[in-house]
């Protein structure tokens, strides 16, 4: 069977081709130490993509924390579709006594993929160019129930002019809905207030209404609530599931 050519086909083709060759998708974790946000990656993957890094403190017991900027690359699989993943964790923020520029370590990585990338796209052969701009950053917040701190404002404002910031409230087991709520609340008040750039997916009144109405429940989602987990427990229907199981539940 012939297969038909013309400007009708190209959906078709650009598909063959990407099916075949893949994608690639670089994210990045930024935020403060002792977040989960190793241990959330690892959850959102269901794998271990990223191994912890224990350093001792003073009573020599581990931290495990992440010291400075960490890639990890993998190949993922699903439904025939390959990836190739590239995850950016970034130093702790707010560890030091003087946390002025602390944010400079990630900008300087942000902005030097895209500068490396531009000068890869003016060479004559391009086959085998490295490409490490960020597509998503996920900014952890600490769950406190207050509010942002500044240190948080500033490098969200220079992290979202720069690549497309998604803000998550790590550890939101730690706060009831009601004060995730409230919390959600006041975060989205100094995001506007702050003018913070952060991702919004795009609503196409044209397209299909279900994608529509997903994209809005998204965007008065935000910023997300997320919980990690590594460990297998057993729910209710004795399935071992990644989660996390509370002393004050019962088992009943």
């Amino acid at each position: 069977m012939v297969e038909p050519i013309g400007i009708t086909n190209l959906p078709n083709q650009r598909y063959k081709i990407v099916s075949k060759e893949g994608a690639t998708f670089t994210i990045m974790l930024a935020g403060e130490s002792g977040l989960g946000k190793t241990t959330f990656i690892n959850t959102l993957f269901q794998t271990s993509l990223k191994q912890h890094q224990e350093v001792l403190n003073r009573f020599n017991k581990p931290i495990k924390k992440t010291v400075e900027i960490d890639i990890v690359r993998a190949e993922l699989e699903e439904k025939n579709f390959k990836i190739r993943l590239n995850v950016i964790d970034t130093p702790g923020l707010g560890d030091n006594v003087n946390n002025k520029n602390s944010w400079q370590p990630i900008i300087d990585f942000i902005d030097d993929q895209h500068n490396s990338y531009m000068r890869q796209e003016t060479q004559p052969i391009r086959k085998d160019s490295k490409d490490l701009r960020v597509h998503a950053c996920l900014y952890f917040i600490r769950p406190t129930g207050h509010t942002l701190k500044p240190l948080d404002i500033e490098v969200m404002k220079r992290i979202g002019t720069r690549a497309n910031l998604i803000p998550v409230i790590a550890k939101a087991d730690t706060l009831s809905p009601h004060e995730m709520l409230e919390f959600k609340n006041r975060i989205r008040e100094i995001i506007e207030v702050q003018d913070i750039r952060i991702y919004s997916p795009p609503i196409n009144l044209d397209d299909v209404p279900a994608s529509s109405e997903h994209a809005k429940q998204l965007i008065e989602s935000m910023p997300f609530a997320v919980v990690g987990s590594e460990d297998d427990v057993e729910n209710e229907k004795g399935e071992f599931v990644k989660g996390r199981k509370y002393p004050w539940v019962s088992d009943q």
